[in-house]
């Protein structure tokens, strides 16, 4: 390959022949007819054979490295195509979210009375229409408005919670977040977490390194449970046998701290935070964390070690998710021992 470089670079006129028009051919250079072109190629003159072939073997890597399969059978460019929505996504959402930021606004009470302010419905329908404008085919599954979709299922299913963390926006705390995830037959291929106060967004895209406004980041080494700082929302939020699960964790730890909602599990990407542990989680506020935990190095599974999984459909019903995530591996093992969850 070096004496190839040699040979062109050294090339100051047009060669007296073309080897890309050349097909499955051998174009043999002996002594004599390197004495006749107009420079000194630094190579051995007894023979020197080029194939076309090899032109053409380059061509073709270009070609498969443009159109590049992932692992989960997404090219390239459209995972390239869905984290660029998903931007669009946050900067939307985002928008909605800083106008309302500490200011009066009703609050509403759901079913399961849990808060919902004007900030979170208006920053869904935000992100549904840039969806529905730029990607029609796919499936939409929001906290505040379910399932929208023509079909009962889809191979590409969004899923958003535009503000997790409803209770931390509505008192002022800026550690709430926008969290954006997209399925792809029930896998999250890309997760987004968006602080939009302060202008943090992590991304994780399924086969490549997080990014914490587009810089690489990755959880810390931890290996053991003695030495861990761990994050949960609220100790409240635990009830029952989760409850005695949790503080069993927690009296091993060296730190425990609370109050962060999704923001907890961007600390623990970005190396911050060694354990995130949570009961009663919905899809929409888990789904999106996993490509980004994972894409950082980090585990997360539900309390017995499982995958975490859920298949988006009209008739889909939100399951209650119990999550562990770690950012070294050792001390999620150690934590699933101490939880002891059947």
């Amino acid at each position: 390959m070096l004496s190839q470089l040699n040979f062109l670079s050294q090339s100051s006129k047009p060669l007296p022949f073309s080897p890309v028009s050349l097909h499955n051919q051998t174009l043999t250079l002996h002594q004599n007819d390197a004495q006749a072109l107009p420079f000194s190629p630094a190579i051995n003159y007894h023979s020197v054979s080029l194939k076309t072939t090899t032109v053409s073997a380059m061509t073709s890597n270009s070609n498969l490295s443009n159109h590049a399969v992932t692992s989960n059978g997404i090219s390239e460019p459209d995972l390239d195509r869905f984290a660029d929505v998903g931007n669009k996504l946050a900067d939307a959402a985002g928008e909605v979210i800083r106008k309302y930021f500490r200011k009066k606004f009703e609050i509403i009470d759901k079913e399961d009375l849990s808060p919902v302010t004007i900030a979170d419905r208006t920053a869904e329908e935000a992100m549904v229409l840039i969806i529905q404008e730029n990607l029609p085919s796919h499936a939409i599954f929001g906290e505040e408005n379910g399932w929208r979709c023509k079909e009962k299922f889809a191979d590409y299913v969004w899923v958003l919670d535009p503000i997790d963390g409803t209770k931390s926006f509505i008192t002022g705390k800026p550690l709430f977040g926008t969290l954006i995830a997209l399925l792809h037959k029930g896998k999250p291929i890309l997760g987004v977490i968006d602080q939009p106060v302060l202008r943090e967004r992590w991304i994780g895209i399924s086969g490549k390194c997080t990014t914490l406004n587009g810089e690489e980041v990755s959880t810390r080494t931890c290996a053991k449970l003695s030495q861990a700082y761990l994050y949960t929302t609220s100790p409240h939020l635990f009830k029952g046998d989760a409850e005695e699960a949790f503080a069993r964790v927690r009296n091993k730890v060296k730190v425990p701290l609370y109050g962060c909602d999704c923001y907890a599990y961007a600390l623990l990407a970005s190396g911050y935070v060694d354990l995130v542990i949570e009961s009663g989680l919905q899809p929409y506020d888990v789904l999106a964390l996993i490509p980004v935990i994972e894409g950082a190095g980090g585990v997360i599974t539900d309390w017995r070690g499982d995958q975490l999984y859920w298949e988006a459909s009209s008739d889909a019903r939100a399951t209650s998710f119990n999550v562990i995530a770690a950012g070294d591996k050792q001390i999620h093992q150690q934590a699933l021992d101490v939880l002891q969850w059947q």
